[in-house]
């Protein structure tokens, strides 16, 4: 939805094979890392560290360019309200929503610096399923039990999945953001890289407040304009957001986290969940598999899986959950899943595999499932943005066309890697790493 964006806007890119390109239906624009180490804390307080980067590089704003921006700021805000009153917001609203309102520099300063944050498959893994974060889940579960099983009676999605991704999304509420989100989407709309984005999001916003949902100074959230306990932008939250407790609102922002949770519940089953199907599974590879069998387009049952020597990692055949692909999300060197369609339906929500397998291996934790059994290349570091773009650029040099060169590592720059490795006479597992791109130097 990303709809959550919770962290929103976090253009982090969790590197080495997998993809962290943007799905707008989500509840957010972007993916974020995960930070710091949550905190144990009582069951009834739950506060954890967030999962968004808390350090950035400083901005130094003068006085003086602080006053220009916002008389250029102020500037666009009028002609800024005849669009949206052409939208049908009303001039009380729009008087009511900007009142007070400043340009925000603190905000692009964020937005132009998210790119430099990026984070190994087990990095974001060794935070988003730490063992603070399961506890503080299964203490919320046990907090909320009544309120999460009647969620999952009347949405058909597991309360631990939902429970996954509200702790990942707001560390279970402690972390829902404190940004004016008229602010926020005004600012970002005004001086962003994405004015148009941000431009729909603020309309959007607008008519949430014109709706009732809350008022404008409750509308809270991350600097990115992702709202509640599980991160709804605006346009998201008009579309999927639901009123479970039957007040006449939607409101996500309550300390009341029901709204919020069954709005994550619905907008998971209006894109298709499978309840009792897992997102994934975790495998062993027979000696000698073809890493180019492990492709998104390429699904098996898993009983045809298994006939190849591909099985659970407890020795036995995957059970019969429906087709699914092999995924490798750091290569040949690391832990292999057999992905089912659960799997794309919490992408809708984050496109980023990291962040799909860190709410489905969360959930499992919550339900007492057992942590990841393969190793992760850990002597491996994260490409930065620039050493992507190099490899894209190299790549198609060498005739293995990438595409374009944007610093994303998705699937046609993972397709180029396979066929470079294939010419290379490599294992072709899609891995996109620094030891490959020293190859291509």
């Amino acid at each position: 939805m990303r709809l959550w964006a919770g962290a929103a806007f976090f253009g982090v890119f969790i590197t080495n094979g997998m993809t962290a390109q943007a799905v707008e239906q989500s509840p957010r624009p972007m993916i974020r890392p995960a930070g710091q180490k949550e905190i144990a804390q009582p069951a009834k307080t739950l506060v954890a560290q967030s999962l968004r980067p808390t350090v950035r590089k400083a901005v130094v704003v003068t006085r003086t360019d602080d006053v220009e921006a916002n008389r250029g700021f102020q500037d666009w805000i009028g002609g800024f309200r005849n669009r949206a009153m052409a939208e049908g917001i009303s001039a009380r609203v729009l008087d009511a929503a900007f009142d007070g309102v400043r340009y925000d520099a603190d905000v692009i300063a964020r937005d132009s610096n998210q790119s430099e944050f990026t984070k190994t498959i087990w990095q974001y893994l060794d935070s988003a399923v730490s063992d603070t974060r399961i506890a503080n889940g299964k203490a919320a579960l046990r907090e909320h039990g009544a309120r999460l099983q009647a969620i999952e009676a009347r949405y058909g999605v597991e309360k631990e999945v939902v429970t996954a991704v509200w702790g990942l999304e707001s560390a279970y509420g402690s972390f829902r953001g404190k940004n004016d989100i008229v602010t926020s989407l005004a600012t970002l709309a005004y001086d962003g890289r994405r004015g148009a984005f941000f431009e729909q999001q603020l309309i959007a916003a607008l008519k949430i407040l014109q709706n009732g949902d809350t008022s404008p100074r409750n509308m809270t959230g991350s600097w990115a304009g992702a709202m509640g306990h599980t991160q709804f932008m605006p346009t998201s939250y008009l579309d999927y957001a639901v009123d479970f407790t039957g007040d006449g609102r939607r409101d996500i922002w309550s300390d009341d986290p029901s709204d919020a949770l069954a709005s994550t519940a619905a907008y998971l089953a209006k894109f298709g969940w499978k309840k009792g199907q897992p997102w994934g599974v975790e495998v062993t590879l027979p000696r000698g598999f073809d890493f180019a069998l492990a492709d998104r387009g390429i699904t098996k049952t898993p009983g045809d899986w298994a006939r190849m020597g591909v099985r659970g990692v407890n020795g036995q055949p995957v059970p019969n959950h429906g087709k699914g692909a092999i995924l490798l999300p750091a290569g040949g060197q690391g832990a292999a899943f057999m992905i089912f369609d659960n799997f794309a339906v919490i992408e809708r929500y984050n496109s980023a595999d990291a962040y799909v397998i860190g709410i489905g291996h969360l959930s499992d934790r919550l339900k007492g499932g057992a942590p990841i059994k393969g190793d992760w290349p850990r002597g491996d570091r994260a490409l930065t943005r620039a050493e992507r773009m190099e490899m894209q650029k190299r790549l198609t040099a060498k005739g293995f066309n990438t595409q374009g060169v944007d610093g994303r590592i998705g699937p046609r720059t993972i397709s180029a890697v396979r066929s470079f490795q294939v010419a290379q006479g490599m294992a072709p597992d899609g891995y996109a790493s620094l030891r490959l791109l020293d190859r291509l130097r």
